[in-house]
C-alpha cells in the first residue's frame, strides 16, 4: 500500500514538474470574444482589465448601471461594458443579442457573477436561500445555456465557473451559500461531460478564503440577518451564542484573517480563457490546495468535530435548556 502510495505521489510531483518546466502554449487572443459576468468588482472586474490588455474582446456585464462608464474608462475601445442582471431573463435575452451582433462565435464565457451568505438555516428566510440560489446557480445555468450555440460553433471554446472550496466543504453557518456552490461545482461537471463530444472545455475555479467585498461585509451580513430574526428565534439561539460565534468563525477565524490575495484567481482565470490546454480544475490558493481540498477527503464524522472545533459556537444555545432529553 505504502509503495503505491509512493508510487501516484511521484508521478504527480513529476507532472507538475514537467508542467512547470514545459507548459503548453497560449493562444492567440486576435478576434476572440470573451464574455464575463459580474464585472462590477472582484475577480470580474480585474479579468476584464487583464483579458483587454491581452488584446482578447472583451464583453463585461456589469449589475449596477453606474459601474458601465467607469469600467468602461479602463478599457480599450474594442471592449463592450453593458448592464447584466443574471436572474433576469429579460437581461439574459438582450446580452445574447448585444453579444450575437458583434459575433457569431464566443471563446470564452466566464460565469462569475456571485453573492455571499452567512447565518444558520433557521435564521435564513426562504426568501434569502431562492435569491441565493438565483445568482450564485440558476443564473449561470441560463446564462450557458443561452450562450452555448455560440460556444460550440468552434472547438475549444470553453465555459469557466468560479465556484468555491465551499462546494466541497460545509462550514457551519454557510448553508445557502455552501448548497449553491454545490449545485453549481455539480453542474459544472456535468456540462463537460455532456459537452464532451463538442470540445467545449469546462473549467473550475475553487478559491479559498481571499481578501474580496464578501469577506470584509461578512460580519456585518450576519449582525444584520440577526437583528432582523423574530424574537423566538433570538431567544432560541440567543445573543451569546451569536457573538461566540461570530468571533470564532469571522473575527478570529485564522482562515479569515490570513485571507489571500485575489489575484492568484485572476491569475488561474487567465490561464483557464488563454491557455491552448486549460486546467479541469484551479485551486488557485494555499488554502484551497492545502487546507480545504485535503480535509473534505476525512472520514464526516472527522470533519464535523474538526468543524464544531474551529468555527463553531463553544456557547451552547439558549433553548437547549428547554429540549426534551427522552
Amino acid at each position: 500500500m505504502y509503495l503505491f502510495l509512493s508510487f501516484v505521489f511521484i508521478l504527480y510531483a513529476s507532472y507538475r514538474l514537467y508542467q512547470h518546466f514545459f507548459p503548453t502554449p497560449n493562444i492567440d487572443p486576435s478576434g476572440k470574444y470573451v464574455l464575463i459576468s459580474g464585472c462590477d468588482t472582484g475577480f470580474g472586474h480585474g479579468l476584464a482589465i487583464e483579458l483587454d490588455q491581452q488584446g482578447f474582446n472583451v464583453l463585461a456585464g456589469v449589475y449596477l448601471q453606474e459601474n458601465i462608464i467607469s469600467l468602461q474608462n479602463k478599457l480599450s475601445s474594442k471592449a463592450t461594458v453593458f448592464h447584466l442582471d443574471i436572474i433576469k431573463q429579460n437581461s439574459i435575452d438582450a446580452a445574447f443579442e448585444l453579444v450575437n451582433e458583434k459575433t457569431k462565435v464566443l471563446h470564452a464565457l466566464v460565469n462569475n457573477a456571485g453573492i455571499g451568505s452567512g447565518g444558520y438555516i433557521d435564521w435564513v428566510s426562504m426568501q434569502t436561500m431562492r435569491k441565493i440560489m438565483d445568482v450564485n446557480y440558476f443564473g449561470h445555468v441560463t446564462m450557458t445555456k443561452k450562450f452555448l450555440p455560440l460556444l460550440i460553433a468552434k472547438r475549444d471554446s470553453r465555459v469557466i465557473n468560479i465556484c468555491s472550496i465551499m462546494g466541497y466543504t460545509s462550514p457551519p453557518g454557510m448553508s445557502s451559500y455552501c448548497a449553491s456552490k454545490y449545485a453549481f461545482e455539480s453542474f459544472s461537471d456535468c456540462l463537460r461531460r455532456e459537452m464532451f463530444a463538442w470540445g467545449l472545455k469546462v473549467c473550475i475555479i475553487e478559491p479559498g478564503w481571499l481578501r474580496t467585498p464578501i469577506i470584509e461585509g461578512h460580519e456585518r451580513l450576519v449582525r444584520d440577518l440577526w437583528d432582523e430574526q423574530p424574537i423566538d428565534i433570538r431567544k432560541r439561539w440567543g445573543d451569546e451564542f451569536l457573538n461566540d460565534l461570530i468571533k470564532k468563525s469571522i473575527t478570529e477565524n485564522i482562515c479569515i484573517r490570513n485571507a489571500e490575495d485575489p489575484m492568484k484567481v485572476i491569475r488561474a482565470l487567465h490561464h483557464a480563457v488563454m491557455n491552448s490546454k486549460p486546467h479541469i480544475r484551479y485551486r488557485p490558493d494555499l488554502q484551497s490546495k492545502f487546507l480545504f481540498y485535503p480535509l473534505s477527503m476525512l472520514p464526516d464524522w472527522l470533519v464535523d468535530i474538526l468543524m464544531s472545533k474551529l468555527v463553531g459556537s463553544s456557547i451552547l444555545p439558549a433553548g437547549i435548556n428547554n429540549q426534551i432529553t427522552n
